[in-house]
């Protein structure tokens, strides 16, 4: 569901901590949290045996009295500064209690009253956890996140229930999820200002908010996020006001977003409100929403995705893979306009009665070599604005370049008439293809005689070229095993069941 007002849980007061705040860390040696420069190391005790929790917990995090997964509970501060570490400590589970913020928002411009940049580094293999909705993670306007695992030891932000053994292929809505605000340039602006200036920006409503998103830097930093699962999230306080897996808003290009799963959120797997961050490597399993919603101006590229629809034999829940608007408030030419360039995509919706990608609201948008499969409708274009160029600030109409359909109907059989033209006058694409994939999302023979759009570098040299169209080539392509989990509907060859959690 598109709309800003999904943002408002960032409002939910944090949760306080019967612990020291952020300003009394200290240096710890095996510890887990490491604030600034300078500072003793004192001598780290042995770390306990492999599969058996640590004795005490790290420095800077409070114990929360509970054993999960053979792992002791420590507790974060909900208030993060200064440089700070959470490192993979060994039989420890760190818990996200309450709204956990990174940095205070320093505006637009930088110079917000109070503001104070920080930056949060986690390492490979750590796990941190939500117990509920109202636990959640928000990287503020102008700090960084450093969560930068490997393929082989992931970064999982997870559920308690996970940890405690009772998440299943069904679950969902666990916890909150995670959010990254920046001064990159959005559509929607609060009190009249100009989209896309310094002074365009979102506040986010609630008691003790503080959450403001928007600005003028286009290649702003949010920090890094790579090797990365997010399990379990999405939570709705009412109709319309839910938290997703991943949140961006105002995020910029110099933000490295890359092999990041989201799995069974409650609401969308990803949705970006604005800015010009780029992604890659994206797994989105299970999402009770859309996979990938996209607004508010967002123009970015976005290369190799998998999603694949909640089963609907798990709660008979999803909606559309992809979701965009170039605003959702009516306003459809406002700018900067929505521009979104997807390539190298495998989407396999499960969800009978709904169209696979739903562009409307006057987004830009194109697709180049990717594969859709459906029991339904593969296409909906909505809104005349979608399919006119107006003398705004990007092309106006959706392109379709080396996509392949294979849905009993290709287009939605609505009024408009808007998908079969639009579809068609791209090059090289087929409505009506016989899927031949394996294993749900790697590419068969059919798929691999469709002619792909080899030159994707002309249209951005963050993209690849390809000579193939999908996520995966072949059965040699791996890139996405490792550093996944699976599900019973979403098999990656990862050896890790999501409901799983990894030994310590």
């Amino acid at each position: 569901m598109s709309s800003f007002r999904k943002l408002l849980l960032l409002g939910i007061a944090a949760l306080p901590l019967a612990a020291c705040g952020a300003d009394d860390i200290a240096s710890p040696g095996e510890g887990v949290i490491i604030p600034g420069p300078g500072g003793g190391s004192p001598t780290p005790p042995p770390p306990p045996a492999p599969g058996t929790p640590a004795a005490t917990c790290p420095t800077g995090t409070t114990d929360g009295g509970e054993i999960l997964a053979n792992r002791r509970v420590c507790r974060l501060p909900n208030q993060i500064t200064g440089n700070t570490v959470v490192r993979n400590a060994q039989g420890v589970a760190y818990a996200l209690s309450g709204r956990v913020n990174v940095g205070v928002d320093v505006g637009g411009n930088g110079q917000a009253a109070g503001g104070q940049a920080a930056t949060l580094t986690i390492e490979p293999g750590a796990v941190l956890f939500g117990a509920s909705g109202a636990d959640f993670l928000v990287v503020n306007r102008g700090s960084q996140i450093f969560a930068e695992g490997t393929q082989t030891s992931p970064i999982i932000f997870t559920s308690r229930q996970n940890l405690a053994g009772s998440a299943t292929d069904s679950s969902s809505n666990q916890w909150g999820g995670i959010i990254l605000l920046g001064r990159a340039p959005i559509s929607n602006c609060d009190g009249g200002a100009t989209g896309g200036s310094a002074s365009c920006q979102k506040l986010v409503e609630g008691p003790g908010a503080n959450a403001y998103y928007g600005g003028d830097v286009a290649a702003d930093s949010s920090g890094s996020m790579r090797y990365v699962q997010i399990r379990y999230t999405g939570f709705s306080l009412i109709e319309g006001n839910e938290l997703q897996g991943l949140t961006t808003g105002g995020v910029g290009s110099g933000t490295n977003l890359q092999f990041i799963q989201i799995h069974n959120s409650g609401d969308d797997g990803i949705e970006i409100f604005g800015g010009r961050h780029n992604m890659k490597n994206i797994v989105i399993t299970g999402a009770d929403d859309d996979s990938l919603d996209t607004d508010f101006g967002y123009k970015g590229f976005i290369q190799y995705v998998i999603a694949i629809q909640r089963d609907q034999a798990a709660g008979n829940s999803g909606d559309t893979i992809i979701e965009a608007d170039s605003t959702d408030d009516g306003l459809f030419n406002s700018t900067p306009r929505q521009n979104t360039r997807l390539a190298n995509f495998t989407f396999v919706q499960r969800r009978t009665g709904r169209s696979a990608i739903l562009l409307r609201g006057g987004t830009d948008y194109a697709l180049y070599n990717g594969v859709v499969v459906g029991p339904t409708n593969c296409l909906d274009i909505d809104t005349a604005e979608t399919v006119q160029t107006t003398g705004d600030d990007e092309a106006g109409i959706p392109r379709f370049n080396s996509v392949a359909f294979s849905c009993p109907t290709a287009f939605d059989p609505d009024s408009d008439d808007f998908e079969g033209p639009t579809f068609n006058a791209g090059a090289n694409n087929n409505s009506a293809l016989v899927s031949t994939l394996t294993n749900l999302f790697v590419n068969g023979a059919n798929e691999t005689g469709v002619q792909a759009f080899a030159t994707l570098s002309t249209i951005s040299a963050y993209f690849t070229n390809t000579n193939y169209i999908g996520a995966v080539r072949d059965a040699s392509d791996t890139w996405y095993r490792g550093w996944t989990c699976d599900s019973a509907y979403a098999p990656f060859g990862s050896n890790a069941a999501c409901t799983a959690i990894p030994v310590s």
